[in-house]
C-alpha cells in the first residue's frame, strides 16, 4: 500500500488542501509557528508523509491566550445575546454536516479508522453535540433564593447569576480528533466563553478544517483559538499559563495528573476525562449471541483505541469457553486495512508509539503466562497495525489485566457466581470509567450496575453515547463530566447577588 493509493481516494479538494502547509488560528487569522516549525503529520496505514503543520510552542500559546482574552472582555462575544449565540453555534453543527464526507475522509486519512465509521459515528455526533449545545445557550439560568434567617426575611433580595468562567484551554486527544474537539468547544461556546484549543500532534487535521467551519458560522475572532502542536510545549505551556482561568484535558490519567500539578500553582479550575479499565460482565443467563456481538464491539471499536473499553471481560464459568470463543471467531473475521478502503473494519493503530506501547503490552502477558486465542502479535505488514488479540488464562496480578492498554486487547476472566467476590473483582481497578452487563434478569442486572464504581454502566448494550448524556469517570478515570446539561458546569462560575430593599 502507497500513500498515492490512499490518497487517491479523497476529492482533489481535499488533496490540494493537504498538500499545502497547514496553520494554526489565532485571532481569527491563519498564521504559521513564530518559531517557523512545522512537524509531519503521518498517515498510520502507510507511514507516508500526509501533511505538514504548524508547529505551535509557548509562544504561539500566549498569543492564543491573549486574543482569547481580548475576545472575551472586549469583543462582541460577550456582549451577545445567547439566542445569537445559539445560533452561531447551531450553524457550526449544520456546517459540519454539509462536510460530512470531506471530514470523515480528513479523519480516515490522519487517525487510520474507517471512513464509513467516520462517517456515521464521528462527524454526525459531533455534528449533534454542536446542535443539543446551542440549545443550552438560552437556558442557563440563576434562581430566586429566599434567606432563611428571621431578621432578613422581607428585606433582601437574593439571586444567582451563572457566569462564564473565562478564558478555557481545552487539549484533546487523539482517538476521535473531531468528536473530542466538539465535545469540549460546544459547551464551552454555549456558556459564553473563549477558548484555546491545543490538538493532538498525532491527529491535527480535522480541528483546523473545523476552525475554517467556525469562521465560515460566524464566530467572532479570537473566541476559539486552535494550536496544533506537541505536549511537552505547547501543551505544558496553555496548563500553566497564568491567565487561563481553567483546563479541560481528555487524555492519559498519567498526563491528567500532569495537568492538575502545572494548574495548582494558580489554583486553576480543572475537569479531566481521563483512562479506564472497564469491566464488561456477562451472566450465565445473558443472550449469548448479543453478548458476543456485543463484547466484541466493546473492546474492537476504534481498534480499542477507547478510554471506555470493555477490556476486562467476565463471563460466567458455565459459558466461558463458549463467549472467549465467540468473540475469538468474531476477531478473526475482522478485516484490517487502510481506512479509505471500503471492506476495512479495523484500521492501524495511530502511531508508531502506540504501536509499540500495545506491542509491548502483548509481549509481557503472554511471558506472564496468559494465552492468546486469537492475535497475540503485531500485523506483519507496513503500517501500525495489531490483530485483534483474546487473552485468557490471565490474573489479576499481570499488566495486561491491570494497566490501560489502549489498543484491540482483550483480557477474559470466568467467575462461578454473581456475588460480592464478582463485584470486587470488577472494582479492582484505579479506574472507574465505564462497565457493561448482559444479563435477561434486568434487577440482577440494575443490582450489579449500582455496585459498579463507574461513570457509565450500560446493560445488554455498550458504547450507547448521546449528547444528552453525561460522560465521565469515578475514581482516576477524572473529575467532572463531559455532554448532557452536567458538561455545562465546567464552564461556569455562579454569582450570589444580594440587595437590600427594606
Amino acid at each position: 500500500m502507497t500513500l498515492t493509493t490512499t490518497i487517491d481516494r479523497v476529492p482533489a479538494s481535499l488533496r490540494d488542501w493537504l498538500a499545502k502547509p497547514r496553520p494554526m488560528l489565532i485571532d481569527g487569522r491563519w498564521v504559521q509557528a513564530k518559531s517557523g516549525k512545522v512537524f509531519e503529520v503521518q498517515d498510520p496505514a502507510t507511514e507516508m508523509l500526509l501533511a505538514r503543520v504548524a508547529e505551535g510552542d509557548a509562544a504561539d500559546i500566549d498569543a492564543a491566550v491573549k486574543a482569547a482574552r481580548k475576545a472575551l472582555e472586549q469583543g462582541p462575544w460577550s456582549r451577545m445575546s445567547p439566542s445569537a449565540r445559539g445560533r452561531i453555534i447551531h450553524k457550526i453543527g449544520d456546517l459540519i454536516l454539509e462536510n460530512l464526507d470531506e471530514l470523515a475522509q480528513l479523519e480516515s486519512l490522519d487517525n487510520g479508522k474507517p471512513f464509513g465509521v467516520a462517517r456515521v459515528a464521528d462527524v454526525p455526533l459531533s455534528a449533534d453535540m454542536f446542535h443539543y449545545m446551542s440549545g443550552w445557550a438560552t437556558k442557563i439560568e440563576g434562581k430566586y433564593i429566599p434567606l432563611s434567617t428571621l431578621a432578613a426575611s422581607g428585606q433582601f433580595v437574593s439571586y444567582t447569576r451563572p457566569e462564564p468562567v473565562g478564558v478555557v484551554g481545552q487539549i484533546i486527544p487523539w482517538n476521535f480528533p473531531l468528536l473530542m474537539a466538539a465535545w469540549k468547544l460546544a459547551p464551552a461556546l454555549a456558556t459564553g466563553c473563549t477558548v484555546v484549543l491545543k490538538v493532538a500532534e498525532e491527529t491535527p487535521l480535522s480541528a483546523l478544517r473545523l476552525g475554517e467551519l467556525l469562521q465560515e458560522a460566524g464566530l467572532p475572532d479570537g473566541v476559539v483559538n486552535i494550536v496544533p502542536g506537541f505536549g511537552e510545549t505547547a501543551g505544558a505551556a496553555l496548563a500553566a499559563h497564568p491567565d487561563v482561568d481553567k483546563i479541560a484535558f481528555t487524555g492519559s490519567t498519567e498526563v491528567g495528573k500532569l495537568i492538575v500539578q502545572a494548574a495548582s500553582r494558580d489554583l486553576r479550575k480543572v475537569s479531566l476525562e481521563l483512562g479506564g479499565k472497564s469491566p464488561n460482565i456477562i451472566l450465565g443467563d445473558a443472550d449469548i449471541e448479543d453478548a458476543i456481538a456485543g463484547a466484541t464491539a466493546g473492546i474492537f471499536f476504534n481498534h480499542g483505541q477507547c478510554c471506555n473499553a470493555g477490556s476486562r471481560l467476565f463471563v460466567q464459568e458455565k459459558i466461558f469457553d463458549k463467549v472467549a470463543a465467540g468473540i475469538a471467531a468474531n476477531a478473526e473475521k475482522i478485516r484490517l486495512g487502510v481506512g479509505m478502503d471500503p471492506e476495512t473494519q479495523m484500521g492501524p493503530l495511530v502511531s508508531q508509539v502506540q504501536h509499540g506501547r500495545v506491542s509491548g503490552y502483548l509481549k509481557s502477558g503472554l511471558e506472564e503466562g496468559a494465552r492468546a486465542l486469537t492475535g497475540g502479535a503485531p500485523l506483519n505488514a507496513p503500517g501500525f497495525f495489531v490483530k485483534p488479540t483474546v487473552l485468557v488464562d490471565t490474573h489479576p496480578d499481570m499488566k495486561v489485566v491491570r494497566e490501560e492498554i489502549f489498543g484491540p486487547v482483550l483480557v477474559a476472566t470466568p467467575f462461578k457466581e454473581a456475588d460480592d467476590s464478582l463485584i470486587a473483582a470488577a472494582n479492582d481497578t484505579v479506574y472507574g470509567l465505564a462497565a457493561g452487563v448482559w444479563s435477561r434478569d434486568l434487577a440482577k442486572a440494575q443490582q450489579i450496575a449500582n455496585r459498579i464504581k463507574a461513570g457509565t454502566v450500560w446493560i445488554n448494550c455498550f458504547h450507547v453515547f448521546d449528547s444528552a448524556l453525561p460522560f465521565g469517570g469515578y475514581k482516576q478515570s477524572g473529575w467532572g463530566r463531559e455532554m448532557g446539561q452536567a458538561v455545562l458546569s465546567n464552564y461556569l462560575e455562579t454569582k450570589a447577588v444580594t440587595t437590600r430593599i427594606g
